[in-house]
């Protein structure tokens, strides 16, 4: 079994080009893909303090309709802030073989001021990174 973590974010495009992506790899029939995206912690907690599930993001609906489509079943799992660090994590947690991450445009300014999550996950991931772009 080849296991692909496919993280989104709410862009339903690029979550749909990089579920293309993963539906394009040989051997399909062996993958084992779970989709994340990242959510904020700062939302609902239970009684216990525990950060009540998210909706689910558009970007995964959007994954996980084309994932389908393509015949792969798909399980979901949500990662918290800080994003990049919890990509990571995950990625190891499940034991996976490849990550996919999205890409988008930013200026140098941008990318000096907000940083670049894909850029700290190929950097940090134990497993290598596929960034998928959009034009």
């Amino acid at each position: 079994m080849y296991r692909v973590l496919l993280a989104v974010s709410d862009d339903d495009g690029q979550a749909r080009e990089q579920a293309d992506f993963v539906a394009s790899l040989p051997g399909t029939d062996e993958l084992d893909v779970t989709v994340t995206h990242a959510y904020d912690e700062s939302g609902e907690r239970d009684p216990h303090g525990d950060p009540l599930p998210p909706e689910e993001s558009t970007g995964v609906q959007a994954a996980r309709a084309r994932l389908a489509e393509a015949g792969l079943t798909v399980e979901t799992r949500e990662t918290y802030q800080p994003v990049a660090e919890g990509i990571v994590d995950l990625a190891a947690d499940i034991d996976a073989d490849l990550v996919v991450v999205g890409a988008r445009k930013r200026t140098p300014i941008g990318k000096a001021v907000f940083g670049s999550v894909t850029q700290s996950v190929v950097l940090d991931s134990p497993v290598p990174v596929t960034v998928v772009g959009v034009e």
